[in-house]
């Protein structure tokens, strides 16, 4: 019985030892590939433009800074529709109700305390001509806090449906270079992978309500530049 139970182990063994070496066991070779990287650019003109505003509110009493700053935020409120701004393009990005301290300059002791309420909205200006109309109307009903312009554009899809092309276009033209200074073939591509490259965008920093002015305030859009970039991975033959 024990040599029987020895041959059947050793048969398996040597069944194994086989399949491991048989060429359908062996592990094929690893495809040659190239890897090529493409840019595309389109520069565009802005159409929109967003405004940060805030209405900062100080007083004794939290009710009191809670009311003026209601007030404020308000009046904003009421021009900014005047001037044609829907309530989809008004979104409230930041709102903050805290106390502080007023300190002696001389002694650094704490000489009283107050509360500081904070409202801050994001404003989507669609019609660009109108922009240095809007900050000097936000300023003169109330805004005393202006983080900042930038601008983009509302349709983004054709300039980046563009950019991805030239991005593979150039991609491939570099293959194409490369392939024939190496002395190789290109084959079929076996991977793509294609994504949106930084993107600035012009900014426009104003902050604490330096807009009040009787004329409206010059404000230049610029242009933006769009950016795809692309890898392709290409067999070679």
């Amino acid at each position: 019985m024990i040599k029987k139970l020895s041959l059947v182990l050793f048969s398996l063994v040597a069944f194994g030892l086989l399949a491991a070496c048989s060429p359908s066991a062996a592990t094929p070779e690893s495809v040659r590939s190239m890897s090529v990287n493409g840019i595309g650019r389109v520069t565009i003109v802005p159409d929109i433009a967003t405004i940060n505003i805030g209405v900062r509110s100080e007083s004794e009493v939290v009710t009191d800074a809670l009311d003026g700053n209601t007030a404020q935020a308000n009046a904003i409120a009421r021009v900014l529709k005047q001037l044609g701004i829907e309530d989809k393009d008004i979104q409230t990005s930041n709102f903050n109700i805290y106390p502080s301290e007023r300190y002696d300059p001389m002694t650094g002791q704490v000489e009283g305390r107050y509360f500081v309420v904070e409202n801050t909205v994001n404003v989507t200006v669609r019609d660009l001509s109108s922009l240095g109309q809007v900050l000097n109307a936000v300023v003169e009903a109330g805004a005393n806090s202006i983080y900042g312009i930038s601008f983009n554009v509302d349709d983004r899809s054709a300039a980046v449906a563009e950019a991805r092309d030239l991005a593979i276009q150039e991609a491939k033209a570099k293959a194409e270079v490369i392939a024939e200074s190496a002395g190789v073939q290109l084959g079929e591509i076996i991977n793509i992978n294609v994504y949106e490259g930084s993107m600035p965008i012009p900014y426009y920093d104003a902050k604490g309500g330096a807009f009040a002015a009787e004329a409206a305030v010059p404000i230049a859009a610029g242009t933006l530049t769009i950016t795809m970039e692309c890898n392709l991975t290409y067999a070679i033959k």
